[in-house]
């Protein structure tokens, strides 16, 4: 069992920045791959990035160039560097984390971009 637990959301405005975290209670962290999502009101949830445990990133096309997702296997913590947040990014953020057939969920942060 892997409990994560994210942090970091708030309200920015337009064109903002905000770094989010995902702590991680596994004792292998670093085996696993991480990803973030997001769900925006009255939308399905989508993917937002991935790190493997090799470090290698893969990034949906509405953030790619804005966002940087990151790990300190040390630290047990992910992290994604949202720059130059747009409105359409409001969303609650989850963190992800998967092993093989297993996969756990956090709770989710918010993210209000707005005026």
């Amino acid at each position: 069992q892997v409990q994560l637990v994210e942090s970091g959301g708030g309200l920015v405005q337009p064109g903002g920045s905000l770094r989010l975290s995902c702590a991680a209670s596994a004792k292998l962290f670093s085996i696993y791959t991480m990803g973030w999502y997001r769900q925006a009101p009255g939308k399905q949830r989508e993917w937002v990035a991935t790190i493997t445990s090799g470090g290698s990133t893969n990034y949906a096309n509405s953030v790619k160039g804005r966002f940087t997702i990151s790990r300190d296997n040390a630290k047990n913590t992910m992290y994604l560097q949202m720059n130059s947040l747009k409105p359409e990014d409001t969303a609650v953020y989850y963190c992800k984390s998967s092993y093989g057939a297993s996969d756990y969920w956090g709770q989710g942060t918010q993210v209000t971009v707005s005026s």
